[in-house]
């Protein structure tokens, strides 16, 4: 494990990331999704190095061993610290990968900073381009957000022991693509990120508008969505991301849930790889 200091700081202290950096070739950032960490990603990091690319994962600020500050769980925060990720590393020519919450990264991060160092953007079952009921957006209810701070805040552990199973659709694909002791590694991944950040991340993901951010891309993007997702609906997330960001290629896994990098891995990985392979 490495750590990079970011410009950010809370009582005089540098907010610390917490990542790692395996194989060589051009470099994959892959961004997990709340409330797990980098961990997430073990179906994916071997078949990607093996694949020759150099591939990076880094914990968001407040969850796994990265810092847990007070503040800082807006957007444009989380894109500072991707954008402090990749000028330490020196990255160049990068691939970013944004599971749900960070697919907001990846919109935010092209959205602020262009895409200069970036060569190709992976949404996967992302939270983009807007996931909150408004006057005009028609998605998802204020009140689902706040019922989830409410669970939360009453008793993190059996809400993310509960959200894990609609997570995975666990009771269409336990015993088969999903176990019983991967659901209990997601409850650990989810309880080791702090109580302020998991809260302040809601509001984040859930009210955070990406629209103005994914008319900016100007990159290939691939778009992978499950069409079995209850945590994220395709309708108001991926078909409308497509819809903004041109040059997009959208992908649906029929009846994958949320949590596909894991259910599915097997047909995710293969079209990631032939996305990524694509001149």
């Amino acid at each position: 494990m490495s750590e990079l200091n970011t410009s950010s700081l809370e009582k005089s202290k540098a907010i610390k990331l917490a990542y790692n950096d395996y194989g060589t070739g051009q470099p994959i950032i892959l961004i997990h999704g709340w409330p797990l960490n980098r961990s997430m990603w073990e179906y994916q990091i071997e078949p990607l190095v093996s694949a020759g690319y150099r591939v990076i994962s880094y914990d968001r600020r407040g969850f796994g061993e990265s810092s847990k500050p007070w503040s800082g769980y807006d957007y444009d925060t989380l894109a500072k610290d991707l954008k402090d990720l990749i000028e330490t590393l020196k990255l160049e020519n990068v691939i970013l990968v944004g599971f749900s919450m960070g697919g907001g990264e990846v919109a935010r991060f092209i959205g602020n900073y262009g895409t200069k160092t970036v060569d190709k953007a992976v949404l996967v079952s992302a939270v983009t381009p807007f996931m909150l009921q408004t006057e005009d957006n028609d998605a998802v209810d204020a009140s689902v957000f706040e019922g989830m701070k409410e669970g939360i805040a009453k008793d993190r552990p059996q809400f993310f022991k509960d959200f894990g199973k609609n997570f995975y659709n666990y009771e269409e694909f336990g015993g088969d693509r999903i176990s019983e002791s991967f659901l209990e590694l997601t409850w650990n991944l989810a309880m080791q990120g702090s109580r302020k950040a998991t809260l302040d991340c809601v509001d984040s993901f859930g009210r955070t508008d990406f629209r103005d951010d994914c008319k900016t891309f100007d990159i290939p993007t691939l778009i992978v969505h499950g069409d079995g997702d209850q945590i994220v609906p395709i309708d108001v997330s991926a078909k409308r991301a497509q819809k903004l960001i041109s040059n997009s290629k959208f992908e649906v896994i029929r009846d994958a849930p949320h949590g596909l990098f894991a259910t599915h891995h097997q047909e995710f990985n293969s079209i990631l790889l032939k996305f990524l392979a694509e001149k």
